[in-house]
């Protein structure tokens, strides 16, 4: 009888054991990754950048998410939260304070495979180099065709935008992010064509909305 108990309450251990990690990997807040798809209700837009105020984590998107108060997920079901809209710019980009903002989140762009590390935020030049992430198209490459632009959306008119010869697919959506290498360059706003047809798309420059929010990319 006493061997058969010892073999029950060893074999107790060995599944609680077992099953420990899962529940405390469950139990982690979600995060997300630039160039990956958020939703909320009605809307769907895709993460800049991840950013951060004082040890806390937050991430930036535009569009149709950039509503404050609005709160943001990381399924269409709208059933895994990450976050809630705390500030929005005059150009429509939103941050984003995420759940449990004390834990943090990876500081890098989608490759679609692999991931780009950011550790630092410029200005775009005419000239430069950049590419965006998001979940329609994965990584798409071009350059910088003009700065300061103005454009005129159905939304509305939005000024200091830069023009690149990326051009946008449907599906598409604002809140991309640009960068060039390891430099976040901007955030997706919109685009004109197709890239069948050609097109260009054009984007928020990335350091005034840090500046505005007071947040740094890492």
């Amino acid at each position: 009888m006493r061997r058969t108990l010892t073999v029950i309450a060893t074999l107790a251990a060995a599944v609680l054991a077992a099953v420990a990690p899962a529940a405390s990997a469950a139990a982690a807040p979600p995060s997300g990754e630039g160039g990956q798809p958020v939703y909320a209700p009605g809307a769907r837009c895709t993460l800049g950048f991840n950013v951060r105020q004082n040890g806390a984590y937050y991430f930036l998107t535009a569009g149709g998410c950039a509503k404050a108060g609005l709160t943001l997920y990381a399924d269409p079901a709208l059933t895994v939260e990450l976050g809630t809209v705390v500030a929005v710019t005059n150009v429509a980009v939103g941050l984003v304070r995420y759940v449990e903002p004390q834990v943090e989140r990876p500081g890098s762009v989608r490759l679609y495979p692999g991931s780009q590390d950011i550790t630092s935020a410029g200005n775009p030049v005419v000239g430069q180099r950049v590419c965006r992430s998001g979940p329609a198209t994965g990584v798409r490459c071009g350059t910088v065709t003009a700065v300061n632009v103005t454009v005129h959306f159905p939304e509305g008119t939005i000024t200091g935008l830069a023009r690149t010869t990326i051009c946008p697919e449907p599906g598409d959506t604002p809140g991309a992010p640009y960068f060039s290498g390891t430099t976040a360059v901007g955030l997706g706003i919109g685009g004109t064509g197709d890239c069948a047809s050609g097109g260009s798309s054009f984007f928020q420059p990335v350091n005034p909305v840090l500046s505005a929010f007071g947040v740094s990319v890492y």
